[in-house]
């Protein structure tokens, strides 16, 4: 005896899927409002748009020590969380929500792991969990490679 697969989705599913609508509306919205802050120059950038285009060959690395050393200033390179002091430049404050959009699957896997484990799905559970655990652990970047 087989048992049919189900097509109707879960409260699980239902939720995560309201919540990634919720987070990605919210990312999008920011986006826009953050560029638009940024391109009318409402809030000065760290490197002046007139300048960024002719920056824009160099790899990343040439890039990040050409900004430092032209606009920023700073002892170290701005790599990882660094930009977080810097949000209230207009170039910097448009990470922020591109790290709201990133982190939207780690609140989404948070928030259905409980109900998970209610229903008696522990091998989803223990996914759920192992997923937000390697995406925290990946976005708080305690893991480098290179430098």
């Amino acid at each position: 005896m087989t048992t049919q697969p189900t097509i109707e989705a879960t409260q699980e599913q239902l939720l995560y899927a309201n919540i990634l609508e919720k987070g990605m509306l919210l990312g999008l919205g920011m986006m826009f409002v953050t560029f638009a802050l940024y391109v009318f120059g409402i809030m000065p950038p760290a490197v002046p748009l007139d300048q960024i285009a002719s920056m824009w060959s160099q790899p990343v690395d040439q890039y990040l020590i050409s900004v430092n050393e032209n606009f920023l200033h700073k002892d170290h390179l701005i790599t990882g969380w660094a930009w977080l002091p810097l949000l209230g430049r207009g170039d910097f404050l448009n990470f922020l929500p591109i790290a709201i959009l990133a982190s939207v699957t780690i609140v989404c896997y948070s928030v259905i792991t409980p109900g998970l484990f209610r229903r008696g799905d522990k091998a989803m559970g223990i996914m759920a969990i192992a997923e937000v655990l390697i995406l925290a652990l990946a976005a708080s970047g305690l893991l480098t490679v290179g430098h």
